[in-house]
């Protein structure tokens, strides 16, 4: 919903923004590199010291750049294959960082093992929800689904939780109870979403085995 919507919408608003840097001499790689230092440099200094609130700003400022470096390309005609091999694999980092993050808080300061874990369970399931998508379609299925919690969903919610979460050490009573809930619920989305890509995957694939069966066999019958 969000990958559908909200990017449409931002990709309207961040167009003059990307045309600036264009003309500056900025290359949608650099940007590209340029955010995700940004991305992990707010969450691995900030959020493993419970300052969720200033990381989230941070965090928050640099992420849009996976909405610009990809604008550019289209406004330079650049798009290619290693744009966005590079922009999805940059996109792994920064989540790992993000939620890397927040696993160190709860390992250390944060002293909860119980969300700890959940906030690892987010990294990995986050990322293999990403693997499961490449690898169906390296093998020339279509992968088409609309998971229930993917990369925009996870960041969205993860984020915003952090940042109303980090409100506590400005007086907010009892809103740190945010991130917890928000972990939660990423987590088990993301074990929904999961589900659903391995099963529409195992779908496509008997489909296409078949169809692939069904044209050996009229070959043979000729």
């Amino acid at each position: 919903m969000l990958n559908k919507y909200a990017r449409a919408f931002f990709t309207r608003v961040l167009t003059p923004f990307a045309a600036l840097l264009i003309r500056l001499g900025v290359s949608p790689d650099a940007v590209t590199l340029a955010g995700t230092g940004g991305v992990v440099a707010g969450a691995l200094v900030f959020y493993p010291r419970g300052e969720f609130f200033w990381g989230t700003v941070v965090i928050t400022l640099f992420v849009f750049s996976d909405l610009v470096d990809g604008n550019m390309a289209r406004q330079l005609g650049r798009s290619s294959r290693w744009g966005a091999f590079l922009d999805s694999t940059l996109d792994r980092v920064a989540d790992g960082a993000i939620f890397g993050g927040l696993a160190l808080w709860y390992a250390g300061r944060g002293d909860d093992n119980a969300l700890c874990a959940v906030t690892i369970f987010c990294l990995a399931s986050g990322q293999v929800v990403s693997y499961t998508k490449a690898r169906g379609e390296s093998i020339g299925l279509p992968v088409n689904v609309n998971g229930l919690v993917e990369r925009a969903e996870r960041l969205v919610i993860s984020l915003v939780a952090c940042g109303f979460s980090g409100l506590h050490k400005f007086g907010v009573p009892h809103i740190d109870i945010l991130l917890p809930i928000a972990l939660w619920i990423v987590a088990l989305g993301s074990a929904v979403t999961l589900v659903q890509r391995v099963v529409t995957v195992r779908r496509e694939a008997a489909e296409a085995d078949a169809a692939d069966r069904a044209v050996v066999q009229r070959g043979e019958g000729r």
